[in-house]
C-alpha cells in the first residue's frame, strides 16, 4: 500500500517485506515476505498452548522449545531494522541459555536474570518493529501484521517484568485460585494482556506497591501504543485511499 501525494508516496523500506536469502517465488517467498504475520500467528498459537506445556517434565521441555521458537522468530522478523542485530540475538541466546540451566539447576538468581533478559529482548523487538514502522510514510501489508507482533511483544516483555517482581518480592500478585501461591507463567501473561489491552478483565490483582506501579507503567504504554501506532497506521491508510480516489478522479477528467 503507497500514499498517492507527493509528500506521502515515499519509497517503500524493505524492512521486513523481503528478507535476505529467502525464497521470492511461490507459497514459501509470500509467507518469507510477512515476517510479523509469522511472529504474530506463532506468538498467538503460544497463547493457547502456553496452558498444557507449562507444568510437568515433558510439558516444561516443550515450554523452553516453543520459547526459544519465539525468539528465533522475533530476531528474524526484527533483523534488518535500523540497530544492531548482535544485541538481540545476545539476548536472546543469553535469556534461553538461563531459562534451560534453571530448569536443569533451579537457581532462584538464574531466574531472576532470565527474566531480565527476556524482558530486555522483547522490548528490544518490539522497540526495532516500533522504528520500522515509523521509518516512512508508506503502509505495507507486513506493518499492518507488525501493529500485532509488536503488541504481542511488549505484552511478553512485561509479563516477564511481572515474574521478575514476584521473584524479588513474594506476594505482589495475588488471585482468585491459590491466592497464596506464586501466579503462573499463564497467569502473569494474561495479566500483562489485560492491562496492555485495557480491557481490566484479570482476577489477577497486584497488591504492593511496586507490582502496582509496574502494572500501571504497562497501563500507560499501551494508551500511548494504540494512541502512537495504530491511529497513524489508520490516518496513512485513509491518506492513500483519499488521494487514490483523487488520481482516478484526474485520470478520468
Amino acid at each position: 500500500m503507497e500514499n498517492g501525494g507527493d509528500e506521502a508516496s515515499s519509497t517503500p523500506h524493505q524492512v521486513g517485506v523481503s528478507m535476505k536469502g529467502m525464497p521470492t517465488q511461490g507459497v514459501v517467498g509470500q509467507v518469507a515476505r510477512h515476517p510479523s504475520a509469522i511472529l504474530l500467528v506463532v506468538q498467538l498459537l503460544g497463547v493457547l498452548i502456553y496452558p498444557f506445556i507449562e507444568t510437568g517434565g515433558l510439558g516444561v521441555v516443550l515450554f523452553e522449545i516453543f520459547g526459544a521458537l519465539v525468539l528465533a522468530l522475533a530476531i528474524w522478523a526484527t533483523r534488518d531494522s535500523p540497530g544492531p542485530t548482535w544485541i538481540a540475538v545476545t539476548l536472546a541466546i543469553a535469556a534461553s541459555g538461563l531459562s534451560i540451566a534453571d530448569e536443569i539447576n533451579p537457581v532462584p538468581a538464574m531466574d531472576a536474570a532470565s527474566s531480565v533478559l527476556h524482558a530486555l529482548f522483547y522490548f528490544w523487538a518490539a522497540g526495532s518493529l516500533m522504528v520500522y514502522m515509523l521509518a516512512d510514510r508508506t503502509v505495507t501489508t507486513d506493518e499492518l501484521y507488525a501493529v500485532g507482533a509488536t503488541f504481542t511483544l511488549v505484552a511478553w516483555g512485561f509479563a516477564y517484568v511481572f515474574e521478575l517482581v514476584q521473584l524479588l518480592q513474594p506476594g505482589s500478585f495475588i488471585a482468585a485460585v491459590d491466592p497464596d501461591q506464586p501466579r503462573t507463567w499463564m497467569e502473569l501473561l494474561f495479566l500483562s494482556f489485560t492491562n496492555l489491552s485495557s480491557t481490566g478483565l484479570s482476577d489477577v490483582v497486584p497488591i504492593t506497591a511496586q507490582s502496582r506501579s509496574v502494572v500501571m507503567i504497562e497501563q500507560l504504554a499501551g494508551l500511548g501504543y494504540v494512541a502512537l501506532f495504530v491511529s497513524r497506521l489508520v490516518g496513512l491508510t485513509v491518506a492513500w485511499q483519499i488521494n487514490q480516489a483523487s488520481d482516478d478522479r484526474q485520470s478520468r477528467s
